[in-house]
């Protein structure tokens, strides 16, 4: 097997669109080195593939690549040149799509496809160090640990949430064109569900707490968690309605029934991809509360 060492994105969202891509490398006799923020080890802990965390300032970056490529190529899925710079002083020979003005920093440079969506635009990108080229699967899929799903049962069981369970994820950290990426209907559709005895719980992410019980005060605020119990417990609802976020292509990897609201962002290129998702809204605006709902009975009746 080949190592290789890649370079995942920032933001869980376009980390959970590499897994196809991820996949295929593996497949194709790859032995995988996965480099990012710390929560890429959770988010990838049923996988024997390596975990490199990436913290602290350049130098510290630069020596942990260092220290774990031991002559593996590399390959970047970030667009900046500032990883690829680490890369090149790591003495990585990397793999990258031709942006920022990195092309003399990468050993190659792919030149980019602008149609792509994100999950098609990293599988791409993965197909060129690959011995032959395989379709984009239809969906993603995340395995979850046993330890993680047994962390989701264990913090279920503390807040006293038994059987089935709707989660809504309310927030959506970041601004797109100084617009709020967050639909404002998570509270009342939150209320009308409880009252239709569905149990409904919210999964905040690192320091979202206060904000998440303020947008559905009438659900079960769960604690936060790391990545991979968050992973367990959107694989084990019934159903989730997440904003274009992180946590809903969290949801749609790991195969969750979701309804993916979108009002400002593109779903062209970011919509959660999977055959169980069920888009409401554009990038033109935000759909009315009404149609939320539908979709959101229609699934739930499904």
């Amino acid at each position: 097997m080949t190592s290789l060492i890649v370079r995942l994105p920032n933001h869980l969202g376009d980390a959970c669109m590499t897994i196809a891509a991820l996949d295929m490398l593996s497949a194709d006799g790859h032995a995988l080195i996965l480099a990012g923020r710390p929560w890429v080890a959770p988010l990838f802990e049923a996988y024997d593939w390596r975990k490199v965390v990436l913290s602290g300032g350049r130098l510290e970056r630069v020596q942990a690549l260092r220290s774990a490529a031991d002559g593996a190529a590399g390959l970047l899925f970030t667009n900046s040149f500032s990883t690829a710079l680490e890369f090149r002083l790591a003495g990585i020979r990397a793999t990258g799509y031709a942006r920022g003005g990195r092309s003399l920093l990468l050993a190659q440079a792919v030149p980019v496809v602008r149609t792509d969506h994100m999950v098609e635009y990293y599988h791409r990108l993965a197909s060129t160090l690959a011995s032959r080229s395989r379709a984009v699967p239809a969906g993603l899929d995340l395995h979850v640990s046993a330890g993680a799903r047994l962390r989701a049962q264990t913090t279920l069981e503390k807040a006293g949430v038994r059987g089935p369970y709707v989660v809504v994820c309310p927030v959506a950290v970041g601004l797109h064109h100084g617009q709020v990426k967050a639909w404002a209907g998570f509270t009342r559709l939150t209320a009308e569900l409880q009252a239709r005895s569905h149990r409904v719980v919210a999964l905040p992410g690192p320091g979202e707490t206060g904000a998440v019980r303020r947008a559905v005060p009438d659900a079960t605020v769960l604690p936060e968690s790391d990545v991979g119990t968050f992973a367990a417990l959107l694989a084990g609802a019934r159903l989730v309605v997440a904003n274009d976020s992180g946590p809903g292509h969290l949801a749609a990897a790991v195969g969750a029934s979701i309804v993916s609201v979108f009002g400002v962002t593109e779903p062209e290129k970011t919509r959660p991809w999977g055959p169980r998702v069920r888009l409401v809204g554009s990038g033109a605006g935000w759909p009315r509360y009404e149609d939320v709902l539908a979709a959101t009975d229609e699934l739930l009746e499904a």
